[in-house]
């Protein structure tokens, strides 16, 4: 997924960037695979140390690079599905419940 992505499908005012600096601030350790977010078309952004942790992870599940772009992008690309626009119906609460 592009940090675009990320930005569009939170709807995060700021667009990447946005998305890239709370990428940056996801705590360590926390299971959130930040490995798997690039930049438009495949591009690996990030600096070192952690481009090389990047390049890494993703070889070992199966993605292959050449220097700093992800080959075949379209073919490895995760896309949401699309929001449906319906609000869930009200549920009626049962008398006395507050």
């Amino acid at each position: 997924m592009t940090y675009g992505q990320v930005a569009k499908t939170l709807r995060l005012a700021g667009g990447a960037r946005t998305a890239g600096r709370a990428m940056a601030a996801c705590p360590s350790g926390r299971g959130i695979p930040w490995h798997r977010v690039v930049g438009a078309g495949g591009r690996l952004l990030i600096r070192e140390p952690y481009a090389s942790l990047q390049k890494k992870l993703l070889q070992t599940e199966g993605v292959e690079l050449a220097e700093k772009q992800i080959q075949k992008f379209r073919n490895h690309e995760w896309k949401p599905a699309p929001r449906s626009r319906k609000r869930p119906a009200k549920t009626k609460q049962p008398s006395g419940a507050h």
